[in-house]
């Protein structure tokens, strides 16, 4: 399992806008060959650090795969207005964590 980590650093005035205009691109994202399933996450501490997690099949599925296609291109449009800087994206290798897990305490 791959998992992408994306760190999404968004403008403080738009992070409802940029939470609304992320809802309205993730079908995109959902219909791409090889995805799992993501999550998106708030900073506490810095509301305007989002974390996309993204679960992949295998890295070849997100890159080239999704990221070169037309859906990732509009996926992204939908949301770059809303970036204090670029994102960073990077992926880790690791089985899915199961629910309950106390093992990694």
């Amino acid at each position: 399992m791959i998992y992408e980590i994306a760190l999404l650093p968004v403008q403080d005035p738009h992070i409802e806008g940029f939470k609304q205009a992320f809802a309205e691109v993730a079908p995109l994202l959902v219909r791409a060959k090889g995805y799992r399933g993501h999550l998106l996450a708030q900073g506490i501490e810095t509301p305007g650090q989002f974390n996309l997690i993204v679960r992949w099949e295998s890295l070849e599925d997100h890159t080239p795969g999704f990221e070169a296609s037309e859906d990732h291109r509009v996926f992204m449009m939908g949301l770059q207005d809303f970036f204090a800087e670029e994102p960073t994206v990077y992926h880790v290798e690791g089985p899915a964590f199961p629910i309950g897990d106390s093992s990694a305490t």
